[in-house]
């Protein structure tokens, strides 16, 4: 059948733009879906947290309970551990009861008990990585914890590159420098180690999630349970910072947040075009 050349021209025009509607749909498309680094279902996010002497660790562990609760997270396979500190001084910011409401069972206490803290560590690790999992080891903090875990698996388990399967994202040249030296070498040896801009502040390629500005979190979140975590650790806060010689959180005295290491976290998962905490409260809202 033969068309008029004007109906022809017509449907080519037609063609062109659907095609282009269709490209610019899935280019927006990708644009809203995060490529994540981790495999959710099959690797382990395995939370380190100093908790020693800043409180924002207990901001930080909100914040990651707010991404592990929202539905598009909710398959992440995580472990959590507390007190994993190095060398600095100061008072410890005890979080047990934040930390077993954000975690429930998925979490060790390295603060009490380092040695078993390492096992349950050791076990949760294995036994992603004897499923073909990775490791992905946010640092809340400085490395000794994840050096002592590396070498767990090293001599037990000499087959296991963790050169290529344990990756360990640090955002703090500060956590870096009170990292014992022996510790941060074996780390940067011996896993695949990414340091990343800093979480405090904006515009440097990470999210920054450190502000003096108060942010309604009603606002975003309507979820029970989720809202009950951040007043604790709202509350933890508030009565730890710069208490008894502990760190003075300027941020956090002013009534803002500090959740500044949920930016290696949110780089594990692509998200680190999230500029600060409305931002993220908006990307999580639930």
């Amino acid at each position: 059948m033969h068309y008029p050349v004007s109906f022809r021209l017509t449907l080519l025009l037609c063609c062109l733009f659907a095609g282009s509607c269709s490209g610019q749909d899935a280019s927006d498309r990708n644009m809203e879906q995060p490529v994540s680094r981790i495999a959710m279902e099959r690797d382990l996010l395995l939370a380190h947290f100093d908790c020693k002497t800043d409180v924002d660790d207990l901001h930080s562990v909100a914040a990651m309970a707010t991404l592990l609760s929202h539905p598009d997270y909710q398959a992440v396979n995580f472990h959590a551990v507390a007190g994993a500190y190095g060398v600095q001084e100061g008072l410890y910011v005890p979080p047990n009861e934040l930390f077993q409401a954000a975690f429930g069972d998925h979490w060790s206490d390295a603060h009490s008990d380092f040695g078993k803290a390492l096992l349950e560590a050791y076990a949760v690790a294995m036994d992603a990585l004897s499923r073909g999992g990775d490791i992905w080891i946010p640092e809340a903090g400085q490395s000794d914890f994840s050096a002592a875990l590396v070498r767990q698996i090293r001599d037990r388990n000499p087959q296991i590159e963790t050169k290529i399967r344990i990756h360990i994202v640090q955002h703090s040249t500060w956590n870096e420098d009170v990292t014992s030296a022996d510790a941060l070498a074996y780390v940067k040896q011996h896993t695949d180690y990414h340091k990343i801009p800093d979480g405090n502040v904006t515009g440097n390629g990470t999210p920054g999630f450190r502000s003096p500005s108060n942010v309604k979190l009603e606002d975003y979140i309507n979820n029970n349970n989720t809202l009950h975590i951040w007043k604790l650790a709202l509350d933890g806060a508030n009565a730890y910072n710069g208490a008894e010689g502990r760190y003075l959180n300027e941020a956090v005295a002013a009534g803002g947040l500090d959740f500044s290491d949920m930016s290696e976290t949110c780089w594990i998962f692509g998200l680190e075009d999230i500029r600060d905490a409305e931002a993220f409260f908006s990307r999580f809202r639930q």
